[in-house]
């Protein structure tokens, strides 16, 4: 029998570090089971919609079968209303570097958790100040492999935050799951973090 305090339906290590970082055993305590959801935009949607939409579908998801409660997440970087998912080649990734480059954006992040209290929801919205990053930086960053698979083209806590001036509001939620936002839902459906 599982001993599991929470189900995460995700495959990102970092959220899963993001958790140990608060108390949790993430071998003991939580169940990691991805779930495979069509994260495409749908037209006209608001990034905010978005990422509530994702993290909501993959906390129902993951929740199908477990008693466990199930924490979906979701994160994007936004400038100007547009969505920057991750990239799908170097180009695609040196080109969104590019548009980041000397200008602050938005990272939105949502979070769903199932539970006895049903789904409860937070959404996150973080600015992140970039500085100018000169083109053989931008290549150098993508030949280290960092970005590949980071929404936005980059991981705020690897080698790209040699590109960050400043972060107004959740560090955490940049990285993948907002602490303090997620511990506040997950007290409220019984999960203790002071065992």
């Amino acid at each position: 029998m599982s001993s599991a305090l929470l189900r995460l339906a995700s495959a990102s290590p970092r959220r899963l570090e993001l958790l140990s970082s608060i108390g949790f055993d993430a071998e003991r305590d939580i169940e990691v089971m991805p779930v495979d959801i069509d994260e495409t935009p749908h037209e006209g949607e608001s990034p905010e919609a978005y990422v509530l939409r994702l993290a909501l579908a993959k906390a129902s998801a993951g929740a199908e079968t477990t008693t466990l409660p199930t924490l979906g997440s979701d994160t994007a970087v936004v400038v100007a209303d547009r969505i920057l998912g991750k990239p799908t080649s170097r180009d695609h990734a040196l080109d969104m570097l590019s548009l980041l480059s000397g200008r602050s954006h938005e990272v939105m992040t949502a979070v769903a958790i199932s539970g006895p209290e049903g789904l409860l929801t937070t959404r996150v919205t973080t600015r992140v100040f970039m500085r100018h990053i000169e083109a053989h930086e931008m290549a150098a960053y993508w030949a280290s492999g960092e970005p590949v698979d980071k929404a936005g083209g980059y991981a705020i806590q690897g080698r790209a935050a040699l590109f960050i001036e400043r972060v107004e509001g959740s560090h955490s939620a940049v990285v993948g799951l907002p602490l303090f936002e997620t511990a506040k839902l997950l007290a409220r459906q019984g999960v203790s973090l002071w065992r």
